[in-house]
């Protein structure tokens, strides 16, 4: 005895709300046994095709209860549902419904794709399948290179994939001439041969009899339902299809990575099909990355230029100033920095080497050449503490700077000032009119944070203090501290001996550790700050992505509708649309990171004095952000593709 494998039970389907609902079938009674040939058949607007979408659970009852194989469907969710349309049915569509961008063999496939099968063994057998139904020498064509007969027949194998227990054809014959359509019925009648249970939904009597049972529906009713005794019956059939396919599943992890990867091309060939929509919704990507990385890396240099300009100054090194912090108004009044304190100092066991400063302004002159200059008295010390180099001449000796000799070394812009054309080793200079001998001319190069166009003249301390401005206090010392020594344990020794020699604090003390730290903190403050605002581009730049995205699930509605229909849920579905979203963010971001570089470069050579530092850390979190703005944006588009009704999205053209 036969067995029912569909059985519909007073199915009621009704479309709008509750002011303007209309229902379309009513109470639908209907059992269909394994291996039967049945037409459905009706006039348009008669229910036939609500029907179809149900049987093939496209669609869902609003009331009554529908059996395939014995379990009801009604509550079922809808990913369980696609793996009925995925596992047991094959759709056979009036209008083919094949995927443009894909070739024969590869949208025969699709539906193994989503069952996980072996990707060898779904190639092999859409092969077979294809070579089967006459295609063998067009499996690499596209949709637009085959006639509508041959459409067709791929889109018969692609419902025989996964072994097509039941065919649901849904007008099969009505986009083809009559010769396609007569090959297309004898395929079907063929496979009905074979023990496949075939439903078909038709309007022309000459199609519908080919069934051996005609259903005729009228106003969302069964007016009959009639056997022809002339069809053989295939009921007690085995389907030879079922045997011939290879159930060869892959484990869950290889699963993930099949349906990744053939999503991961799909999202790919989209993106190259729609090159100039890709490279808008890339823009903002683009120059939100750029904005990002290039402001990171300005930062940065900016932040190692200062750097650099503090380690100029030496590297670990102790300034003690007179007064009680920085930018204490009385500080003057301390005048107890003396000699005496420098010979000390330069007794701890951890410094390398120290110097005291005595700073005042002034004019210097060489001939009818006059300048303004910052007079700088002393040690021979203060050279090596504050990593400054002699390009010629010579700097003075320990014994000269105690001396009181009349002579000085001058920087590279008090040379160019006053001796532009000749050399200054050995020639006078006026000093707030006193006369000085120039020994030595120090390198064209940055010292600490002078201005590049200061003119700095060093003169030994003692000279500067007994010949020039009458002074017997130091303005400040400096102390380099030798190489492995911790110089906040330096600073405290050093704070505990002058306490201890002056008998009170006041004095302060500024290590280039703690101008580095404070510096760093500052510029990393203004990096995040001015990061934020870039990061506006970028998100600016992910609307512009969401907004794309979700024209693209418009565009692409049918596509996802035909997905659906072959048994891909819905997680496939939004996996598909977030590595489009993801790639296309990914892509930009990488852009805009080479574009920023190129700029980078650029710059160099044409503005050297812009810093710029680009790290390895800012191009991870550029990639990183672009791939997170491409999740975070794309998930609302990828959301309502996968939220699609598979027959609304079926039916938009």
């Amino acid at each position: 005895m036969s067995q029912v494998i569909l059985e519909l039970k007073d199915i009621k389907k009704s479309f709008g709300d509750k002011s303007n609902r209309v229902e379309v079938l009513h109470g639908i009674n209907l059992s269909i046994k394994k291996g039967e040939l049945v037409a459905i058949i009706g006039p348009s607007g008669s229910g036939k095709s609500t029907l179809m979408n149900i049987i093939g659970c496209l669609d869902t009852p609003t009331e009554g209860s529908y059996l395939v194989g014995g379990n009801n469907t009604f509550n079922l969710k809808s990913d369980d549902l696609a793996t009925l349309r995925r596992d047991f049915f094959g759709f056979i569509f009036q209008r083919y419904h094949l995927l443009g961008h894909l070739n024969a063999q590869e949208n025969v496939q699709v539906p193994a794709v989503y069952a996980c099968e072996d990707k060898e063994i779904r190639s092999e057998r859409s092969k077979q399948l294809l070579s089967r139904l006459g295609l063998e020498e067009k499996l690499l064509n596209r949709p637009n290179q085959l006639s509508g007969g041959q459409q067709q027949r791929v889109s018969i194998a692609r419902a025989l994939m996964n072994g097509g227990q039941i065919i649901l054809a849904d007008e099969p014959t009505g986009a083809l001439d009559s010769k396609s359509g007569a090959e297309v019925m004898k395929i079907l009648t063929e496979l009905n041969a074979q023990g496949h249970t075939v439903i078909l939904v038709t309007h022309d009597p000459k199609i519908a009899a080919h069934a051996h049972r005609v259903i005729t529906i009228m106003d969302g009713q069964i007016q009959s339902d009639v056997e022809n005794k002339d069809i053989p019956d295939a009921t007690d059939k085995v389907i030879e299809e079922q045997n011939g396919k290879l159930n060869q599943k892959l484990n869950s992890m290889q699963a993930f990575f099949d349906r990744f990867s053939e999503a991961y091309v799909m999202a790919l060939r989209a993106m190259v099909s729609n090159r100039l929509r890709t490279l808008l919704t890339m823009l903002g990507i683009i120059i939100g990355i750029m904005s990002v990385v290039s402001v990171v890396a300005l930062a940065r240099g900016a932040s190692e230029n200062v750097m650099s300009r503090i380690s100029s100054m030496g590297t670990n090194t102790i300034t003690v100033m007179p007064g009680l912090n920085m930018g204490d108004m009385r500080s003057d009044k301390f005048r107890t920095l003396n000699e005496m304190d420098l010979e000390a100092l330069k007794g701890m066991p951890f410094v390398d080497s120290a110097s005291p400063t005595v700073t005042t302004s002034g004019h210097v002159q060489n001939g009818n050449k006059d300048a303004s200059a910052s007079i700088y008295g002393v040690s021979d010390d203060y050279f090596r503490v504050n990593g400054m180099h002699i390009e010629q001449g010579r700097k003075f000796t320990s014994f000269e700077t105690i001396n009181r000799p009349q002579i000085c070394v001058i920087d590279y812009n008090t040379k160019k000032e006053l001796f532009p054309h000749t050399s200054a080793v050995g020639k006078h200079i006026l000093v707030n009119g006193r006369p000085i001998t120039v020994v030595g001319v120090l390198k064209d190069e940055q010292v600490g944070f002078r201005p590049n166009d200061q003119l700095c003249v060093y003169v030994p301390y003692s000279t500067l203090m007994c010949r020039v401005i009458k002074q017997r206090y130091l303005s400040s010392i400096t102390v380099r501290i030798k190489d492995g020594f911790s110089t906040a344990v330096a600073q405290a020794q050093m704070e505990k001996l002058l306490k201890t020699r002056h008998g009170r604090k006041d004095f302060f003390m500024r290590s280039s550790d703690t101008i580095m730290k404070t510096i760093s903190d500052t510029t990393g403050t203004f990096t995040v700050l001015i990061s934020s605002i870039a990061v506006i581009s970028l998100i600016v730049g992910g609307i512009g992505v969401m907004n794309i995205m979700l024209v693209s699930v418009t565009e692409r509605t049918r596509e996802i509708g035909i997905r659906m229909a072959v048994g891909a849920r819905q997680a496939d579905i939004m996996t598909q649309f977030l590595i489009e979203s993801v790639t296309v963010c990914i892509v930009g971001g990488l852009l805009g990171i080479l574009l920023s570089v190129s700029l980078g470069s650029l710059l160099k050579v044409l503005m050297p004095m812009i810093p710029l530092s680009f790290s390895m850390a800012s191009v991870v979190a550029a990639v990183v952000t672009s791939s997170a703005i491409g999740v975070i944006f794309g998930y609302m588009p990828a959301r309502s593709a996968a939220r699609l009704n598979p027959i609304d999205a079926l039916a938009r053209e």
